[in-house]
């Protein structure tokens, strides 16, 4: 299945991102975070994220044991073009080929385009360990580790998962 989003689409995906990510940003202290040093390096004490409160019982049913996550990486300036074309080449794959992966969305601040935010969403604990030993996922991880400064791994749990699919519903 051919995975096509058109200009429209893309931007309500960018918008709902943005608004996860200003969430993100003003519950800070309360979120758990793990931070690692290599791209996409699992955490050693992360768990899988529960959707509750769902008024659709099989919206529930398909979030509970979802992973979100909110990846917070700092690129060095000079490999900033080389990185984004890895980035891009890796969550399209990653989308395209793997069943368990239901996001892998890139952006960056506007006003400091070093500092990369990715919303990654998974079906399952199991979907992301096996995310991890893609071959894309290996290429990315090889050739962008001289570029990246910084990265920190923030687990998320779903505040409204019937909420959640409406939204991914309207793409």
């Amino acid at each position: 299945m051919k995975l096509r989003i058109d200009k429209n689409r893309m931007q309500m995906l960018g918008a709902a991102a943005m608004l996860l990510l200003s969430l993100v940003s003003a519950f800070g202290q309360t979120t758990r975070e793990n931070t690692a040093t290599p791209p996409g390096a699992s955490p050693n004490n992360s768990t899988a994220n529960t959707a509750s409160n769902s008024s659709n019982g099989n919206s529930q049913e398909m979030k509970k044991g979802m992973l979100v996550r909110i990846s917070e990486i700092e690129i060095h300036a000079n490999h900033l073009e080389e990185y984004k074309a890895i980035l891009k080449e890796e969550a399209e794959a990653s989308v395209r080929l793997e069943p368990g992966v239901i996001s892998i969305f890139p952006m960056y601040k506007k006003e400091k385009p070093t500092e990369v935010r990715i919303l990654e969403i998974y079906a399952s604990r199991e979907a992301y360990e096996s995310h991890l030993k893609t071959p894309h996922f290996q290429k990315y991880k090889t050739t962008t580790l001289k570029m990246v400064k910084s990265l920190k791994l923030v687990d998320m749990e779903v505040m409204d998962a019937a909420t959640m699919t409406e939204i991914f519903k309207k793409m």
